[in-house]
């Protein structure tokens, strides 16, 4: 299998419960609820994105024949740092390619290996994390993980629906943080159900990638 990477690069885990943790990210081109172009953005199943996962011109992207191929690309991104390698695959949908002979590779490389998925595919058995952020509760197959992190508010997935699912841990994150409705809105709902927990796009407030 060839794998389509729009970027791979090292930074601080900005949100969610691995928060201010070092890791490699490796985002993969493309994605089942929206084809990354504008003028779909309207009739995308998610309307709201935010990251640019087109093609695979980003920093470090481009095409691996092989698992093994990509997991050497994203240990040499890590080098040699102390501590225990952490790689995030996201997208886009991350799992409409990362399989387990990836994971597999990736662990091999010394990685612990999260993914930050929509759910709406389920989840090798192999990840050490998985994150899912439903976008559609009508298309979310990945019911159990790590973490549930829930953009607030939303029309198609409301707190409510979700909250009764096995995960460890529960967060909300505003819709648009430079807007106050939504922070004030997020908050307010954390404080009224203890269950979730505030989750903000800190690399978003720092500055940093």
């Amino acid at each position: 299998m060839t794998y389509s990477v729009k970027e791979i690069f090292y930074t601080l885990q900005g949100e969610g419960r691995h928060t201010g943790r070092t890791a490699v990210f490796c985002r993969f081109a493309g994605c089942n609820f929206w084809s990354g172009r504008e003028q779909d953005r309207a009739d995308a199943d998610c309307s709201f994105c935010d990251t640019e996962f087109i093609g695979t011109d980003g920093q470090n992207g481009g095409k691996f024949k092989t698992a093994e191929a990509l997991a050497k690309a994203a240990r040499e991104i890590w080098g040699n740092k102390t501590g225990k390698p952490f790689i995030v695959c996201t997208g886009g949908e991350p799992l409409m390619q990362l399989d387990s002979p990836l994971i597999k590779a990736f662990q091999a490389e010394g990685f612990e290996v999260a993914v930050e998925t929509n759910g709406s595919l389920p989840c090798p058995p192999e990840l050490d994390w998985i994150c899912v952020s439903p976008k559609r509760l009508d298309r979310l197959v990945q019911v159990t993980g790590d973490e549930l992190k829930l953009v607030y508010p939303q029309d198609a997935v409301w707190p409510e629906d979700v909250a009764h699912l096995n995960f460890r841990y529960f967060y909300l994150q505003p819709l648009d943080e430079t807007g106050a409705d939504h922070v004030q809105a997020t908050v307010e709902y954390c404080l009224k159900h203890p269950q979730w927990q505030l989750s903000l796009q800190t690399h978003k407030i720092l500055g940093i990638d």
